[in-house]
């Protein structure tokens, strides 16, 4: 699976198409004796089958690939009115694999953030500045202030449109803050907020600051 993200990320890289399937065109993935199968939906690449390469035998993955294909067909045609013209049947992506990819994609998304938080929160502990980080729609910044013996500041700025339950996503992995205690601000406290800008502000527990040090 990485071997075919690499390959399908690059713009540049040819690919090669599996001639034994006609219904749809498939492209080649490989590496080692490992063979894929890809089908591609517009720039979304996905990986339907996969399997090792043994020249020869019916255990081949291209060998494999188009005896299901072409027994795919066969129970098509014998179950439906119209028959298939082509020589095999793939299955594709259907719904279900999309919801899932979208709900995969929203959980990797929320893994970046959560870590991401996590590391601006403790650069801006050891300066006391605003640490950021761009993000394909938006630019996350994070403050904490951190005083000995007194309550540590913690504010969340963000530039840029983000829907609000992916704002209470972020607002939720500071670390020792409560969610619920978020309050918007309308300023900074070295400046104002420009007109992209949205912030919200709490206090973080002392002993989580001292922990998320810590954890380096």
């Amino acid at each position: 699976m990485a071997k075919a993200r690499e390959h399908f990320a690059d713009d540049a890289a040819g690919h090669e198409r599996i001639r034994s399937i006609d219904d749809e065109v498939l492209l080649k993935v490989k590496i080692q004796r490992w063979r894929g199968a890809v089908w591609t939906d517009g720039d979304l690449p996905w990986l339907i089958a996969a399997g090792q390469r043994e020249d020869g035998s019916p255990d081949d993955f291209y060998s494999a690939l188009e005896t299901a294909a072409r027994a795919a067909r066969a129970h098509y045609n014998a179950n439906n009115r119209h028959p298939l013209s082509t020589t095999t049947y793939v299955g594709l992506p259907d719904q279900n694999d999309r919801d899932r990819y979208q709900l995969e994609a929203g959980a990797r998304l929320v893994r970046t953030l959560a870590a991401a938080v996590q590391e601006l929160a403790r650069g801006s502990l050891h300066d006391g500045h605003e640490h950021a980080a761009d993000f394909p729609a938006f630019r996350l910044g994070v403050l904490v202030r951190a005083d000995d013996g007194h309550e540590t500041y913690a504010a969340v700025r963000i530039t840029g449109s983000v829907p609000d339950d992916l704002i209470a996503v972020i607002l939720r992995h500071v670390p020792g803050c409560d969610p619920a205690a978020w309050y918007p601000e309308y300023a900074l406290p070295s400046r104002p907020l420009l007109p992209a800008e949205q912030a919200w502000s709490t206090l973080m527990d002392p002993k989580a600051a001292a922990e998320l040090l810590d954890d380096e």
